[in-house]
Parts: C-alpha cells; structure tokens; sequence
C-alpha cells in the first residue's frame, strides 16, 4: 500500500493521539476522514496523556506495523506523541504529509491544558515541520465516549483546513463538547487559568506512603465571553489557533531597556 500512497494524487494525512493504538477516538477520528485523502496512522502502543511535547532521547524506538483499519494504514512507536511524528515523517510515510491530525483525545484539552496535552504536543511538532496541523479532543475521558455526535464537524473542520490551508506558524486546538450535539463552531481564545493541583495520599501495603494526582483547572476569566471554556459551556465546539512560537513579541521593546547592555 505504500507505494499505492507514493503514486496517489490524493491528500496524504498523518493521524496520531496521545490514548495510544487502541484508543477509540482514534478509530472514529480514521472513520470521519477516511475519504478525505490516504490515511497512514502512527500512534504510541501505550497511552501518553499529558506528554507535552517530550520525546525520547536515551531509549531505543521500535515501529510496529498493525492491521489496517478501515483504509488506513496503522503503526504503533514505543514512544511518545511527539515521538511518532517525528518518526512517522522521518521513516514511515512516503512523502510529507498534507495534513496532520492528532485524537480524537479523551478528555479535554481547552484552556491551558494545551502546555500538558500529549495530543497537543504531536500538533505542535507537525506545525514546527510546517504542515498544517489540528488536535481534536471530546470533553469524555470515557472509552465508551459517543464520538459520533461531532462526526459531521470533525469532517468539516479537517475539509476546510484541507482546502484553506491555515497561516504560517498556526495550528488549531479543537474541543468537542460531551454528550451533546454541538450547536456550531466558535473561533476562540484559551481562557486564562491555571490546575490546582493537589495529590490524593495512600499507603501500600507495607505502610509506605505513594501519591496519585487529582486536582481541577480554575477559569480566571471565568466572566469573560470570549474564550474556549465559554463556548463549550454552551455546547458550541471551540477552535483556538495556536502557535508553537511562545515569544511575547509585545514585551521584547519594553524589557530591554531594563536588561540590554553593551558588552
């Protein structure tokens, strides 16, 4: 099939997550594009949720070619998101890749979780290689979450891009919300905010204490009309353009006459 990829005239896309091969949100994420251009998936084999963008410098990384699903061609990297786009484009897909798609994640990914989201860090990666690039995430951590609801938007969302392209250096950070049938598409920002993030204590069985993470994201701009977590509330799905470029270009004037000096 490779070579079929190498002499096709369709749109290749690049599909990975962050829930690792067999996450459901990936299958559905291969049925709603499936007839947008030629798919090659490649995924971590165990999940890597809140990766960022880490990659592996110290362990050796292994590809393993699975089943194809639905018209895709699936692969598995014993490593991160990030990982397997970088190995994906390095040694596995023919060419480079018109588009590069990343979830359907688990679980949300709107306001600051973009610093910690696995899904987020392989589309961040893509958007440095410059290919145009989307995360989508459903608010359901549920592996029984009911994906199909948003079909229609995912699809239209990846035709647009596809057909549009988006600006040099901007990727898009989609959210989904769960349960529901969006009422549309809002372009937004991230609302502002931060994780309080605490640990729940328990002891093993030999008395040693251990910690698991808890903890919930607290919305600063909770009155704010403009942001992700605003129209997602109201049942709307929220798309953030995003830049892997974190200068703050507007402060580089003020902060150097406190720190420039003549060497």
């Amino acid at each position: 099939m490779q070579n079929n990829i190498q002499s096709s005239n369709r749109p290749l896309i690049l599909i990975s997550n962050d829930d690792s091969i067999n996450a459901p949100g990936l299958h559905r994420l291969v049925d709603y594009v499936k007839d947008l251009g030629d798919i090659v998936v490649v995924a971590p084999s165990n999940p890597h949720s809140g990766m960022s963008s880490a990659f592996t410098v110290s362990s050796a990384l292994r590809i393993k070619q699975c089943d194809d699903y639905n018209g895709a061609r699936m692969f598995t990297v014993n490593g991160t998101p990030v990982d397997c786009i970088k190995l994906g484009l390095f040694a596995i897909v023919p060419r480079k890749p018109d588009l590069v798609i990343a979830g359907i994640n688990h679980g949300s990914n709107s306001g600051n979780s973009i610093i910690y989201s696995g899904t987020m860090g392989a589309v961040l990666e893509a958007c440095m290689e410059g290919i145009p690039a989307v995360g989508f995430s459903l608010m359901h951590h549920s592996m029984k979450a009911d994906f199909d609801l948003s079909a229609s938007y995912v699809t239209r969302i990846v035709s647009k891009v596809m057909s549009s392209g988006l600006p040099k250096g901007i990727c898009l950070n989609v959210n989904i919300p769960a349960k529901v049938k969006p009422v549309g598409v809002k372009v937004c920002r991230a609302a502002r905010g931060h994780w309080s993030d605490g640990y729940s204590r328990y002891l093993d069985p030999h008395g040693n204490p251990f910690y698991l993470l808890k903890g919930r994201f607290i919305n600063e701009d909770i009155d704010a009309t403009d942001t992700d977590e605003y129209w997602l509330a109201r049942n709307f799905i929220s798309v953030v353009p995003v830049s892997p470029d974190m200068t703050c270009n507007s402060e580089i004037k003020p902060l150097s006459h406190c720190f420039d000096e003549n060497v």
